[in-house]
């Protein structure tokens, strides 16, 4: 993945959480579109999660087996600090997501900001392989990118913008007749400093054999 563990390390390391662009107090898009197609006693893995509290929200409304995934173990510590005992309940896995292999099937996967950072054509290939494994038939994926009018970097790296119409063109390239679209938003985030960064959230089922 574009930047690797060394600089997500030095990226949260500088900053107290709340201080970074991609803060949400409250993950509000992810987690409506996480609790639509959730349901309870389903698993769940959020990529790339970094130290977001979409994981806190989900333990709260008692949804899971919950795995959260990042290449930064920084960023991972974060997130189990601030839960503290409830952290417990969470499988946390440190890896790169273009060439971890998964270990179980999931119902729902869900990627904010990950995928736009793949601008290697490799990193993209391994990161749909991933998820192909890791969803169940029927299962969805929830991938929230900088849309076409969004910033052209983060954290100091390049990144590849998106409309939903481009998403799926890329996943159904990648992944040859085996997601559907089934929901597209756009949606405006607010960084911590005021300024307004641009996302498209869409989301995908993989096909029932």
């Amino acid at each position: 993945m574009a930047g690797g563990q060394e600089h997500w390390d030095e990226v949260y390391g500088a900053r107290s959480e709340d201080e970074l662009t991609w803060f949400e107090a409250t993950p509000s898009v992810s987690l409506d579109l996480v609790r639509t197609h959730l349901h309870p006693g389903e698993a769940f893995i959020d990529i790339g999660a970094g130290a977001s509290r979409l994981v806190d929200a989900l333990l709260e409304a008692g949804l899971g087996p919950l795995t959260v995934l990042d290449l930064s173990g920084a960023a991972l510590a974060v997130s189990r600090r601030r839960l503290g005992p409830q952290g417990s309940d969470v499988t946390w896995i440190e890896a790169d997501i273009a060439t971890w292999v998964p270990e179980r099937d999931y119902a729902v996967w869900h990627d904010r900001a990950v995928f736009h950072f793949l601008i290697r054509a490799e990193d993209r290939a391994g990161y749909a392989r991933a998820m192909s494994d890791a969803l169940c038939s029927g299962g969805v994926a929830i991938i929230a990118t900088f849309a076409d009018d969004g910033p052209e970097k983060c954290s100091g790296l390049p990144i590849a913008r998106y409309e939903p119409e481009d998403l799926a063109r890329e996943l159904a390239r990648l992944l040859p007749g085996q997601f559907e679209t089934i929901d597209a938003r756009r949606h405006m985030h607010i960084t911590p400093k005021g300024n307004r960064q641009s996302f498209q959230y869409s989301v995908f089922r993989k096909a029932v054999p």
